[in-house]
């Protein structure tokens, strides 16, 4: 989504200035930033983002948890063998 940004940026920027064919760059992307289609982009963007940085933080507990268990039965083993 994040790659997407600057190309949906850059579509509302055109759309602007398609209406307004003289208006400057700089007045169509402050016009397109502000508008509230791009603010739910946004504000998507951010929810996506927070719930993959938490399923970032589930995987990385689901690793450490097994490698834990395979210590764990490693150690078994090696008690077995004595």
């Amino acid at each position: 989504m994040e790659e997407t940004k600057t190309a949906v940026l850059s579509e509302m920027i055109n759309n602007v200035i398609s209406y307004n064919i003289n208006m400057p760059f700089n007045k169509a992307e402050l016009a397109a930033k502000s508008s509230p289609e791009y603010k739910d982009f946004i504000t998507k963007m951010v929810k996506l983002r927070s719930n993959a940085n938490l399923l970032k933080v589930k995987l990385e507990f689901l690793r450490m948890r097994f490698s834990e268990q395979q210590s764990h039965e490693a150690t078994a083993r090696a008690e077995r063998r004595l």
